[in-house]
Formats: structure tokens, sequence, C-alpha cells
């Protein structure tokens, strides 16, 4: 496999407060690493720091061999990297299709230029964008009126209109149900699998955690304490500690912790 994104001795302070600390990470093409962590683990800064929102007070990061630590959100966005949010950002008062050709018309460099006639552009791209995702029959239907659920698949759709290398995936499964939870992350690793996009995420659910990364790391006050699959990462010592203070790393109570 190829190295799709690197970061070295990563570290972002504010003030006296070390939100990540020193975090050198690997990931491959074609892998769906998850990156998890009690509340405050410092996930979301981590993130924020790959995508160009936070700039890191030191280290560096690299996509696909690119240095690109202190690029803009939109240049790194351009560079191929996509990203989803623990909150949907869709445009409620736009329909489904509306708000994928939204994204593909910025791709393509139309949004100011086709304005008046946004919505007659790219409809085709969209629509096999939303059939991807299982939404193409809902194209038509403003997005206020849908279950937050469909909201999420419709932002998956969304964060692959640039074709991304890499996917950052923050929470995807927050506020879905079960059934949906499921659901969500077998089609994200399908899209693993068929166009081998390589994906981060975070993730408070232990069952998706497990059931679908390759690889698992933990990170804990800043710092990575532990990588590996799922049943290295269940049985490792340290990882229960921080999780349970010492007990059994099951599922269910790993849910009731997080």
């Amino acid at each position: 496999m190829n190295g799709v994104l690197k970061t070295e001795r990563l570290t972002k302070t504010f003030g006296g407060l070390i939100a990540v600390d020193d975090v050198s990470l690997e990931l491959q093409k074609g892998e769906l690493l998850a990156l998890i962590g009690p509340n405050g683990a410092g996930k979301s800064t981590c993130f924020n720091m790959l995508m160009g929102q936070l700039k890191a007070t030191s280290g560096k990061v690299y996509l696909a061999d690119e240095e690109i630590t202190d690029l803009s959100p939109r240049q790194v966005w351009r560079k191929g990297v996509g990203r989803t949010f623990q909150i949907t950002a869709t445009y409620s008062s736009m329909t489904v299709i509306e708000n994928v050709q939204m994204a593909l018309l910025s791709h393509f460099g139309d949004i100011l230029r086709f304005l008046p006639r946004a919505h007659l552009l790219h409809r085709e791209e969209a629509l096999k964008l939303l059939d991807l995702v299982g939404m193409a029959d809902q194209a038509d239907r403003h997005c206020a009126v849908l279950a937050y659920g469909d909201l999420k698949r419709i932002e998956l759709a969304i964060a692959l209109a640039h074709s991304p290398m890499l996917l950052l995936m923050d929470e995807p499964t927050a506020g879905m149900s079960p059934k949906e939870r499921v659901d969500l992350m077998e089609l994200t690793a399908k899209i693993v699998r068929d166009q081998g996009v390589s994906v981060l995420f975070t993730e408070h659910d232990m069952d998706v955690v497990f059931a679908h990364s390759h690889r698992i790391m933990v990170l804990n006050r800043g710092k990575l304490i532990a990588e590996g699959d799922a049943g290295e990462i269940r049985n490792n010592p340290l990882v229960q500690e921080v999780y349970l203070g010492g007990g059994t790393l099951f599922t269910s109570e790993v849910e009731s912790h997080a």
C-alpha cells in the first residue's frame, strides 16, 4: 500500500494547555483507520490541524509526500482531502441534489460563473454520487424534511464530490440510530474497497470501530497511547485503564463511559 497521510510530531497548544502532543501517524491507500479516545483526548483538534482549520504549534503534515502543514482549508481540500462533521452542514432550503450540485460547482470552479442556472449543471454527476450513497430516489426532496441519517449520507456524497484521496470523518455516526450507524459504516467500508479512498475517522461507538477499522489508534490527553487491530486494542491494558479504570473492554461498557 502507498502512504496517503503522514504526520510528524504534530503538536497543538493553547496557552499552557497541550491539546495534541507529539502525534505521529501514517495512513495507507485504501485503509480505514479509526482514531479513538475519551472526550477531550484531542481528536477533533487533530482533525482541524490536518484540514488546515487550526495551525499546528509544531510538527508537519504530509499528503502523498507533499507537505500541507500551513495550507488553508480550501487549499487542503483542493489537494484531495474531504471532510464530514459531527453535525451535518447541508443547506436545508435546498433539495438533496442541489446540495451535491453546489459541491460539484465549487469543484469545477463554476459557482460564480453559472450561479443563475446552477440547478441545471452537473446533475448527472450529482445523481451518480447520490446513487453511491443510496439517496438517488430522494434527489428532489428538500433536506429540511429528511431524517438525520439521510442527511449524513448526503454529507458523505458532498464530501466525495471532488474525488478525494483522503476522507476525514469526525464522528460520522453521531446522532444516528444503531441500524443507521451500521448502514453508514458498511457504505463507507464499501467506498474504501471499491474506490481506494483512504479514511481516517473518529468515533465513540466501539461496535462501529471494532467492526470496520483496519487499524485503530488511541489518543488520550493529546498523546497516542496505543495502535493495533481490534483485538489488540480491546485487550490493551493501558487502553482499558483509560476507558474503564482497568476493566475489560467490552463494547457496551465503552459506549457508556466514552
